[in-house]
């Protein structure tokens, strides 16, 4: 955990900031994808021992010889983007203002393997909702940052972050380097639990908080009579633990040693990212039902153009060593909605976020999964809007 200092005269002042990845490592990454060497599968497997050597096959030949980096890059660039200096790092984000007579600010954060791609579909529908037929005052201005050690927020040899540093860089950055007093928080994956480690440290500069995840209660105490609802999310829980977590055990235990192959393969990393999409996404098996070959391909570009997998992989490694979690915390006051993606890797019931949080909004949403920003933006944005609605009273 790093010691940070978050007094408003050593805050500087960000700077606008344009992606524009170069030309030598996009010819790099293309002589890699030529030469790439294969392993040996079980034929007819699919994706039951992993990802699908057929379908990664075919992602690479599509990134080697048709997927188009420039266009991807412009359409990221449509974006406000800055950096600023914070808590001894370059911190990327994004920062689009809102169209409406009073947009709220909202900090929205993604996780792991995540990037601030994930949300450009759902950004213009929270910045400017009447160009979706939506009403123009549940506008919000958005900053989306890359968290600490991914993408545009990684340099070599950077200090790591955990959760709880995470929490104090973005309260750094919402208060003091951008002049938000008080500000909406929406997360996912890590960033929910960055997110609801806002509301523990910092409950007087949220309006709300707003998840779509909420697996960091795994670790809580186990209820001493538990309903049926509550056996099967225990259930559930152990299923998970079991077979789709060796992931988490890699990354939280040794990272260095994994980070060789996905920093030196290009096929690797992405077989390595792209099983968590199919794996975690509404997508009945598959992926293409819910992402193309240029979505998944320019989330993975974010990991691979700046080098930062094994930097992104240490929230596992210090959730395992101290790091803080939901269980053992007081409940937190702070208003809290949830939305339930049918496919997401792990459902608490009810019953149980309560014994953490302030449940003010509980949705069961119809389909979709993991990564909902990019999945299903339209349901993730309208329940957004829908929570933070009662809260613009208290702007003024």
């Amino acid at each position: 955990m790093i010691d940070v200092d978050i007094c408003a005269e050593n805050v500087m002042k960000p700077t606008p900031f344009t992606i524009n990845i170069g030309e030598d490592i996009l010819a790099d990454l293309r002589a890699r994808l030529a030469l790439a060497r294969w392993p040996d599968h079980i034929p007819g497997a699919g994706w039951r021992y992993g990802t699908d050597p057929a379908y990664v096959n075919q992602l690479a030949e599509y990134w080697r010889d048709r997927y188009d980096w420039r266009a991807q890059e412009a359409r990221l660039n449509t974006f406000r983007h800055f950096s600023v200096p914070l808590h001894g790092i370059d911190l990327h984000f994004i920062h689009q203002p809102g169209v409406g007579p009073a947009p709220l600010p909202l900090l929205l954060l993604h996780g792991w393997p995540g990037s601030v791609w994930e949300f450009h579909k759902l950004i213009p529908l929270l910045t400017d909702p009447s160009a979706s037929r939506g009403d123009a005052g549940d506008a919000f201005t958005v900053v989306a940052p890359s968290l600490p050690g991914y993408g545009f927020s990684y340099r070599p040899q950077q200090p790591r972050f955990n959760r709880v540093d995470m929490a104090n860089l973005f309260a750094a950055l919402m208060t003091e380097a951008l002049g938000y007093p008080r500000f909406c928080c929406q997360g996912g994956d890590i960033g929910a639990a960055v997110t609801l480690r806002l509301a523990a440290a910092y409950p007087e500069r949220l309006y709300g908080i707003h998840v779509n995840y909420l697996g960091m209660l795994r670790d809580a105490k186990p209820p001493d009579r538990p309903t049926e609802e509550e056996i099967r999310y225990l259930e559930d829980l152990q299923r998970w633990l079991t077979e789709e977590a060796g992931y988490h055990w890699i990354q939280g235990t040794k990272p260095q040693t994994l980070s060789y192959g996905l920093t030196d393969s290009p096929v690797g990393l992405a077989a390595w990212i792209v099983e968590k999409f199919q794996s975690w996404s509404d997508c009945d098996g598959d992926i293409e039902r819910c992402f193309t070959k240029d979505e998944l391909l320019t989330n993975i570009m974010l990991y691979w153009a700046t080098g930062a997998i094994n930097a992104s992989f240490w929230p596992y490694y210090s959730s395992r060593h101290g790091d803080w979690t939901v269980a053992g915390t007081p409940h937190s006051k702070v208003p809290a909605a949830y939305i339930s993606f049918p496919r997401e890797i792990i459902r608490p019931p009810r019953s149980v976020a309560e014994r953490a949080l302030n449940i003010q909004r509980w949705t069961a949403a119809d389909r979709g999964g993991h990564f909902a920003a990019l999945e299903q933006p339209e349901v993730l944005a309208e329940d957004i809007r829908a929570f933070f609605r009662p809260f613009r009273a208290w702007q003024a």
